[in-house]
């Protein structure tokens, strides 16, 4: 099964918490932990390499906490997944996209195959970058006016 790992998901149900306070100042991760129901010891983890990204920003003191380092338009779902997982690489032969085709792969010319993997990792690509910080958040909107909480 193909899948993203749970770090991923709770990576951008983190990042939409911070689109949704855009604005605002900076959110508490004790917060954004009791409202999405994750462990605050799990999203300090998760926030590590978002915020080597240059994704998130964070603030000491008083009014201290986490904000977005960017506008949530301009922060796209494969930026937050790529940050946490690094390249996204559904199978191994797609990991070095050179003029060789795949030097991971000593078969990459001769596999039949290797056209559909670099084509699958390219739809994943386009699909993830074709969705913002923002345009999840006015999801989340909208679906939070019919209900307490959302899920990502």
């Amino acid at each position: 099964m193909l899948s993203l790992s749970t770090r991923s998901r709770y990576g951008v149900r983190l990042m939409v918490s911070l689109a949704l306070n855009w604005g605002k100042g900076t959110a508490l991760l004790k917060e954004i932990s009791r409202r999405e129901d994750i462990s605050e010891k799990y999203l300090s983890q998760i926030v590590i390499p978002l915020k080597a990204a240059g994704l998130v920003v964070s603030q000491r003191g008083f009014r201290g906490g986490y904000a977005l380092a960017r506008p949530p338009e301009g922060i796209t779902v494969r930026e937050v997944v790529e940050a946490i997982e690094g390249p996204i690489v559904p199978v191994p032969c797609t990991a070095d996209d050179g003029d060789d085709g795949g030097a991971s792969c000593g078969r990459a010319t001769t596999c039949a195959a290797a056209a559909v993997w670099r084509k699958l990792r390219t739809a994943i690509e386009t699909s993830l970058s074709s969705f913002t910080l923002a345009d999840l958040a006015r999801q989340a909107r909208r679906i939070g006016a019919a209900s307490d909480s959302y899920s990502i």
